[in-house]
């Protein structure tokens, strides 16, 4: 039946084998290859049906929105991160990794037809007004999200800056939905930012992967790598990092691997599949590394946690990531429209498949913040000090001065040091370096 011609009054639909894409064409005339006569059959069945529905349903139609809503469905049904976009969202997916927009700040995905936030993204109306990863999204400004199509929530939660939207929420643990009035903003761009945790010890955290995310990287690794001390320690912190470009998370592999592969991805054609390899770097970065994942660390960054723990070039710390280990490709088709659909799946170099396990950390540690212990005033401590004893003598070569104005002109970086030491995860892998420092000291090496 192969290269017949089906002809419907107004127009003709085309399909071509290797991708299943219905594309309407109104007023032109096209040719149905299929590839067998099941295929042919199912075609026509869809005609049968879009002819008597227009010609018998109790109001008029707009065939092109029926068309429109049928490959909808067709490629919605594949999986959560498959689906077919008219041109607004079409253009909104090229926002995602570059340019600016105004919306609240959250990556969401559909988990088994639920609407579910994958992570808020740091820094934005979402992330500080408290939503979480896991949250369950039930309504978008009363409208109920049931059967609601992915990129019909992203619009309906983008909007004018400062312009409120209301997000209702389900969540694990809390017995009725969580109402959330946000004021839209500028989504930040940037994706690093460091702090010096101790002298020698840095951290780098990394919010999502955008198209210069590896450059801002390198600039962070050189300028903890020589400031004040030499660097024995480096925190990594992908928690709540929902991914983004892959191509960005394998070459922040490549800063800190020398060889063998990073990620492989397989498809079911040939062309699909693929093995990425790091290559040697004229930096020699061979200081302990603990990266940090939680249930909102997805895509790119379960391959870069994947990859140096896979290499033993990372201690891993935290909870278990999110598990989407699928790729996606973006085509954009006629009239502005677009597909997303997915291509292969990812896995590590010891052949792990990330998808729906993702990453399980060496080492598991809740989240939660340390409170601040009171320092007991000095006239209660029982331990008194030779610093303490009045007119004691400074350090030698210690300008007393400078001491005082040491002790009270704290730095901005300083102070955000001291915050982080406050979050239990990035304490427990700060201690893990200072320990492997000490163990490592005591080996001679």
């Amino acid at each position: 039946m192969r290269n017949q011609f089906f002809q419907f009054t107004k127009r003709w639909i085309s399909i071509t084998a290797a991708s299943l894409v219905l594309i309407s064409m109104t007023g032109f005339y096209s040719q149905v290859q299929a590839s067998d006569e099941k295929t042919y059959q199912t075609l026509k069945l869809f005609t049968e049906v879009l002819e008597e529905l227009e010609k018998n349903y109790v109001d008029e139609v707009d065939a092109d929105a029926l068309i429109h809503n049928a490959i909808k469905g067709m490629v919605g049904n594949l999986d959560p991160h498959s689906s077919f976009m008219p041109p607004e969202a079409f253009d909104d997916l090229q926002d995602d990794t570059k340019g600016e927009f105004s919306g609240i700040g959250i990556v969401i995905t559909m988990k088994e037809g639920i609407l579910t936030v994958v992570s808020p993204i740091e820094g934005t109306p979402a992330y500080n007004a408290g939503i979480q990863a896991g949250d369950i999204i039930i309504k978008i400004d009363d409208v109920s999200t049931k059967g609601m199509a992915l990129w019909e929530a992203v619009g309906k939660m983008r909007g004018p800056r400062y312009k409120k939207v209301l997000i209702t929420v389900i969540r694990e643990g809390e017995t009725v939905p969580l109402a959330f009035a946000l004021k839209r903003d500028l989504i930040p761009m940037t994706s690093v930012r460091s702090a010096v945790l101790k002298p020698g010890y840095g951290y780098l955290r990394v919010t999502n992967f955008r198209m210069n995310t590896t450059e801002d990287v390198e600039k962070v690794l050189k300028k903890l790598e020589t400031e004040n001390a030499p660097l024995r320690g480096l925190v990594i912190d992908l928690r709540d990092n929902p991914g983004g470009l892959l191509d960005q998370a394998i070459k922040i592999c490549d800063l800190f691997l020398h060889q063998g592969s990073i990620v492989s991805i397989k498809g079911r054609l040939e062309k699909n599949t693929q093995v990425f390899n790091a290559y040697p770097d004229e930096e020699d970065r061979d200081y302990p590394i603990v990266v940090l994942i939680n249930g909102g660390s997805a895509s790119a960054s379960e391959i870069v946690a994947g990859a140096l723990q896979d290499h033993s070039r990372a201690l891993i710390l935290g909870t278990p990531s999110f598990g989407k280990g699928s790729v996606q490709t973006v085509r954009p088709l006629k009239d502005g429209f677009g597909i997303k659909y997915t291509i292969a799946r990812y896995y590590t170099p010891n052949g792990r498949s990330i998808q729906a396990k993702g990453i399980q950390p060496d080492i598991e540690v809740e989240f939660e913040i340390i409170e601040k212990k009171e320092k007991i005033p000095l006239g209660f401590d029982r331990m008194m000090k030779e610093k303490d004893l009045k007119n004691s003598l400074k350090p030698e070569g210690e300008d007393p001065e400078k001491s005082e104005k040491k002790k009270s002109g704290k730095s901005r970086q300083i102070l955000e040091a001291e915050q982080l030491e406050m979050d239990a995860q990035v304490k427990r892998a700060l201690d893990i370096l200072i320990s492997y420092g000490v163990f490592s000291k005591l080996n001679g090496r």
